[in-house]
């Protein structure tokens, strides 16, 4: 099984994060998608961030995380915004 810090955007210390959450490949991340990850993450982890958000985005298109395009950025802001309560 290949390890998460084989995927874009994904280091040691997010795939540590990740498998905490239950999510320990990269088809686990995958089938998840970043969405579910983002919420797993801070339902542990309050401090995450959008950024965070983004890079498992990115992860999961095998795409940088900045080089999303915008309206894809734009939907993560607002379910991100979402979860903290309308904060973008």
């Amino acid at each position: 099984m290949a390890d998460l810090t084989s995927m874009r955007n994904i280091g040691r210390e997010m795939a540590r994060k990740l498998a905490a959450a239950g999510i320990a490949s990269p088809e686990e991340l995958k089938k998840a998608g970043a969405k579910e990850a983002f919420f797993r993450l801070k339902t542990l982890y309050p401090g995450v961030c959008l950024v965070h958000l983004y890079a498992l985005e990115g992860a999961v298109r095998d795409v940088e995380y900045n080089a999303l395009p915008e309206e894809v950025k734009a939907d993560l802001k607002e379910f991100s915004g979402a979860l903290k309560g309308g904060e973008g």
